[in-house]
């Protein structure tokens, strides 16, 4: 079994080789700064996936131009999305969020954005910005969901639940523009049938593309806290039994939907587990060992 992956995707989009460039506009989140609960996800630390050139020190431009020297080594025929990633990148001003996406627009070879927020942070007029945007490059929004299970959201200090993400994307879809989803596998209480509910939930969405990947237990965060003192629990997998979940969730999801990425891998001086180790292309082939059942 294969399974329509986030290349393919792309390739129907453009005609020429694309890499996303992260970009840390320097925003926080909702439940951050106390308008709807504080401390974050128990989960996070940004440090974990942002790169070395992403810094809210430096300006978009600069994090862009950064970006593509870095990829620009190994291919010299490259063009750029620029992927608003850390936080919530559409939790500002409009004047003020549209002046940082039209910045990175006018950065030469960029050709589109990528903008990561939550659901429950997409306001009417935004996507219209976004919708008129789309005229001048390719747009996509990607909303970090995590689970269809509110228990779990709420365990988690998501402070938005799965309603909002269903009325986020459904609403971003009506407005002509890409939508992608983010989603954790073995969050805190959460078994198989949690996390194949919603599979069944995202299957329900008209969503173009999905990440996944692992929990990881991340130095300084919450839930690091919360296991030490017994207070969460979480499915400790080995990476073959994590390639068996991944195999069952691409059985069930809906086929049309690209999947980008299975695991995700932070600084080993930050990750306390789970320590496999594996680059991508090897966890890939256990993933397709599972799908054959081997």
């Amino acid at each position: 079994m294969e399974w329509r992956d986030y290349g393919t995707f792309l390739s129907e989009h453009f005609s020429f080789k694309v890499q996303k460039i992260s970009v840390n506009a320097g925003f926080s989140c909702p439940n951050r700064d106390g308008s709807k609960g504080g401390g974050g996800c128990t989960y996070c630390n940004n440090q974990s996936f942002n790169p070395d050139y992403c810094s809210p020190r430096q300006s978009v431009t600069e994090q862009l131009e950064q970006g593509k020297r870095f990829f620009g080594r190994k291919y010299k025929d490259m063009r750029y999305l620029a992927y608003f990633q850390a936080y919530t990148n559409t939790y500002d001003d409009e004047q003020h969020l549209l002046e940082l996406y039209n910045e990175a627009l006018d950065v030469p070879d960029v050709v589109g954005l990528v903008i990561a927020t939550r659901p429950d942070c997409m306001p009417d007029a935004l996507l219209r910005s976004l919708a008129h945007l789309k005229r001048r490059a390719w747009v996509m929004v990607e909303y970090g969901a995590e689970t269809a299970c509110d228990r779990t959201l709420a365990l988690i200090n998501r402070c938005h639940t799965w309603g909002d993400t269903v009325d986020a994307v459904n609403r971003t879809a009506t407005a002509g523009i890409e939508c992608g989803a983010h989603f954790i596998l073995g969050l805190p209480g959460e078994g198989i049938d949690d996390m194949m509910h919603t599979v069944d939930a995202i299957n329900a969405l008209p969503l173009s593309t999905v990440k996944f990947h692992q929990l990881q237990v991340i130095r300084g965060t919450r839930l690091a806290r919360q296991l030490q003192a017994g207070e969460a629990v979480i499915m400790r997998w080995s990476v073959e039994e994590y390639a068996q979940v991944c195999a069952q969730v691409l059985r069930r999801l809906r086929p049309d939907i690209a999947v980008e990425r299975f695991v995700s891998q932070s600084p080993d001086s930050l990750l306390i587990f789970p320590r496999w180790g594996l680059k991508n292309y090897q966890f890939m082939n256990l993933l397709r060992s599972s799908l054959r059942g081997n």
